[in-house]
């Protein structure tokens, strides 16, 4: 297949590269794993040997997500009671879709002046 471009499946590196593109976003290592704060608040974590990220979802959208697509999205049962949910690497269409989950994920978290400063970051859901 001449010209075909092969698809390149989103990974640890793109994950960092992106949080750490947003607006007052730094890495921490906790629980010995790669974790993304905005202003101090976590937003993204690089779990189960960096194959996976777990970022904030409200819990009816979370629920929904890992019924509708559980090749992509799950809940571990240690995150059951929080509003978080783990997405594969591996199963996500391309880095457009990455970057969409992680700045939904520190639209959650960031404080209203980060917001207010960066609209577009597309706040969505009204705040």
């Amino acid at each position: 297949m001449a010209g075909a471009t092969v698809r390149h499946m989103p990974d640890a590196e793109d994950v960092r590269r992106i949080a750490l593109s947003l607006p007052d976003t730094t890495e921490k290592t906790a629980w010995s794993m790669p974790t993304f704060r905005v202003a101090g608040k976590m937003f993204a974590t690089l779990p189960e040997e960096e194959t996976s990220l777990a970022v904030r979802c409200p819990k009816e959208e979370r629920d929904e997500l890992a019924l509708a697509e559980p090749g992509k999205f799950w809940i571990a049962a240690h995150e059951a009671q929080f509003a978080w949910v783990r997405v594969r690497l591996a199963a996500l269409d391309d880095e457009a879709e990455l970057r969409d989950i992680l700045a939904d994920s520190w639209r959650q978290a960031a404080p209203q002046r980060l917001l207010e400063a960066y609209p577009e970051l597309g706040v969505t859901d009204g705040r």
